[in-house]
């Protein structure tokens, strides 16, 4: 672990970097709007990595539940793969353990590295499922056990990238009619909508 390493609780004065960092990543982060974080922090469920007494980081996860989820984890780009986002990992995971937490769950959109990150961290992608219908990707699901359980499926994680060209030619023939940011169910039926009606 990196001695110039601080793993802190996020205030409310770390807002306006937490929302900053969000934005620099936009293309690899779920958005959360300001309010979101503002009572996430209050609620202690945002960690902040600190570096040479600047922030460089942070992870924000659910509540500490029998399987505990990270909603989001962003490292600053030019400190990544120098095992920063593994101590807020590290941290995360002693606090699940305290907690009695069986698992730790998260989601990774297929084209990302940081798919690489969350298998090196001992994290093991138990289903693949199909991302939004903008981008045609998929969603790897990493989970890692804190406590063995009774058995464990395991799935090679997709390396799928990012594919605009089916939401575009259906920008173009009008088909396209929801907002990109529908969630469940519904995204995965406009997805397969926009898929079949590509085919004609």
């Amino acid at each position: 672990m990196n001695m110039d390493l601080e793993i802190r609780l996020a205030t409310t004065s770390d807002l306006k970097y937490i929302d900053h960092l969000q934005k620099k990543n936009a293309e690899e982060l779920a958005f959360y709007p300001t309010t979101t974080f503002e009572r996430e922090i209050e609620s202690h469920r945002i960690i902040l990595a600190v570096v040479n007494g600047s922030p460089a980081g942070y992870l924000y996860h659910g509540l500490p539940q029998q399987h505990l989820k990270i909603h989001q984890a962003a490292i600053e780009y030019d400190l990544r793969g120098q095992w920063y986002g593994a101590g807020l990992v590290s941290n995360l995971e002693t606090m699940a353990n305290l907690k009695g937490c069986m698992s730790i769950r998260l989601r990774c959109a297929s084209n990302l590295d940081s798919n690489g990150f969350w298998q090196k961290m001992g994290y093991k992608c138990t289903s693949v499922q199909p991302g939004g219908a903008a981008r045609m990707r998929d969603i790897n699901v990493w989970i890692k056990n804190l406590q063995e359980p009774l058995f464990q499926i395991q799935e090679e994680p997709s390396n799928k990238k990012k594919d605009f060209s089916i939401y575009r030619r259906s920008n173009r023939n009008k088909l396209v009619k929801a907002s990109k940011f529908i969630r469940g169910k519904n995204m995965q039926h406009y997805r397969n909508y926009l898929i079949e009606n590509d085919k004609q």
